[in-house]
């Protein structure tokens, strides 16, 4: 389960978070993506005195519909369940409610924020074999402390692009013969690895498991 996450009770199956005071003041101000289970700090950008991080790209504006997949920057692929006007904190706001089924999650975001927020559709067949181009490509590692890499590489992974995502995995990919990972390059190797297989699952209609097997007999021709 990705960081951050609260491991639901049992009688909770897909109920959406009741909105909070302080999100309310700040759909007075700016309406902004209601998340269940998800603390707010989780898509801060790291202290000044960390790494200097690629901001996330602000994706291009779409019109979403029920039933479409989604990618959502912090979260991956989620599924458009409705979209339906609400009212929260006095303002009605039209949202878009995107399931993550794996995570048994609901995220709410305002259809006026979905484009800031980084929401977007799958992305399209000749964009992910650019990605998969990118695995081809030899790994890319910065003489620098782990713990700034390994920052740079989870900024990746929640910024939703699959091609910075796949750069994650061709660093930290580890072919035959090489030294094996370590623990935490081994965690992040895997949540990226989870993250594209999700993407590519979704485009081909195929499960994760299966995706992942793909991507991984991919890796194996590099």
């Amino acid at each position: 389960m990705p960081d951050g996450m609260i491991e639901p009770t049992e009688d909770e199956q897909k109920q959406v978070a009741d909105v909070t005071n302080d999100v309310a003041e700040q759909v007075q101000a700016a309406p902004a993506p209601i998340e269940e289970r998800v603390p707010v700090q989780s898509d801060r950008r790291p202290p000044h005195n960390g790494p200097q991080l690629t901001p996330r790209a602000i994706a291009k504006a779409e019109i979403f519909v029920e039933g479409d997949h989604v990618v959502y920057p912090t979260h991956g692929v989620g599924k458009v369940e409705r979209i339906a006007t609400e009212e929260i904190a006095g303002h009605r706001l039209e949202l878009i409610h995107i399931t993550f089924e794996e995570n048994r999650m609901t995220l709410r975001v305002p259809v006026s924020k979905a484009r800031t927020a980084g929401l977007r559709k799958l992305s399209t067949r000749k964009q992910f074999d650019e990605a998969l181009a990118v695995l081809k490509g030899k790994a890319r590692v910065k003489r620098t402390m782990w713990s700034r890499r390994a920052q740079e590489y989870e900024a990746k992974i929640n910024s939703g692009d699959p091609m910075s995502i796949a750069e994650v995995v061709r660093d930290l990919h580890r072919n035959a013969g090489q030294p094996d990972q370590s623990f935490s390059e081994r965690q992040i190797y895997e949540a990226a690895m989870d993250r594209l297989a999700a993407e590519l699952a979704a485009l081909d209609q195929i499960d994760k498991p299966a995706a992942i097997t793909k991507l991984i007999e991919f890796l194996k021709t590099v």
